[in-house]
């Protein structure tokens, strides 16, 4: 199992749970590339150009809505 199947499997059994810098990874071995940044918000587009707006949280963990919306967009760029 890759890095990225993992991660993938981390973020389908608990958004909630995985580190930002876990996110970060697995946006970029999906294809996803970081165009800006500014302050806290970091903008993240898909290959299709669907346009992700993150941020860490508190507790350095990624967001679960935005984590949800990865996954929600990941799965109708590959169907």
């Amino acid at each position: 199992m890759t890095r990225r199947e993992k991660l993938l499997n981390n973020a389908l059994r608990n958004p909630d749970g995985l580190s930002f810098a876990d996110f970060q990874t697995l946006l970029t071995q999906s294809g996803w590339i970081k165009r800006r940044q500014t302050g806290s918000h970091e903008l993240w587009y898909s290959p299709k150009g669907f346009r992700l707006p993150i941020q860490r949280s508190d507790s350095n963990k990624a967001k679960g809505y935005q984590v949800k919306q990865f996954l929600t967009q990941l799965k109708k760029e590959t169907q």
